[in-house]
Order: structure tokens, then sequence, then C-alpha cells
């Protein structure tokens, strides 16, 4: 199983940018997907999250700039971010929780990471 996320980029304050993250491999189910993100010298925290019916959740410093949303077919998720700011500038990640073929139970997956630079 891959997670592959791409879209990242250098945007002025203000702007947009939307963020893909595709699963791919021997997937049967996969339920909450997620996209966190750690800045240099902190922590890595999450940003928002979806269930597989389409539930989402956010961090308070990005609702009502961020969308999250999945197309559960096409095993993706897009993080539609806009308004950008320095603060938003991190290293982003998505997560999901898949159960695969042959497996027991559903366990999480990890993406590269995409970097997000939010610079004038």
């Amino acid at each position: 199983v891959q997670l592959q996320a791409s879209g990242g980029g250098l945007v002025q304050p203000g702007g947009s940018l939307r963020l893909s993250c595709a699963a791919s491999g021997s997937i049967f189910a996969i339920k909450d997907m997620g996209w966190y993100r750690q800045a240099p010298g902190n922590q890595r925290e999450l940003v928002a999250t979806i269930t597989n019916g389409g539930r989402t959740n956010y961090v308070d410093s990005v609702k009502g700039r961020f969308t999250l949303s999945r197309d559960n077919a096409k095993n993706t998720m897009w993080l539609q971010m806009n308004s950008l700011k320095p603060e938003d500038t991190a290293v982003y990640y998505c997560n999901a929780e898949i159960f695969t073929f042959g497996g027991s139970r559903y366990e999480g997956y990890w993406g590269q990471g995409t970097q997000v630079t939010v610079s004038s």
C-alpha cells in the first residue's frame, strides 16, 4: 500500500493550494483519512480528517480556510487551502486507515510529505 501526496509549493500570503493524496495497492477498505503538518522545530499536528462517510473535522486554526474532500471510488482525498498564511508553512503529510486484502484489521499508513511554503 502506498499513499502518494502531491500539490505542495510556494505561494504568497492570501493565496491557495490544493493538496492531493492517492492511496494505491492491495486495498480492501479505507476508513478515516487526514492531513497532518509539521513545521521546523514543531511536533506534527493534525490539520483535518474525513471519515468514509464524508464527515470532516478541522483544527481551529484552519477552519473556514481549508476544505477536505474525498472520492471513495478513487481512494483519493484533496485538501483545498485558501487564504494561506505564513504560519501554514510546513511539510504536509497524508494519513489513512486502511484494511488490506489478507489483513486482519485497519492499519495507519503515511504519505511521503509535501512542502507548503507561504511567503512573500
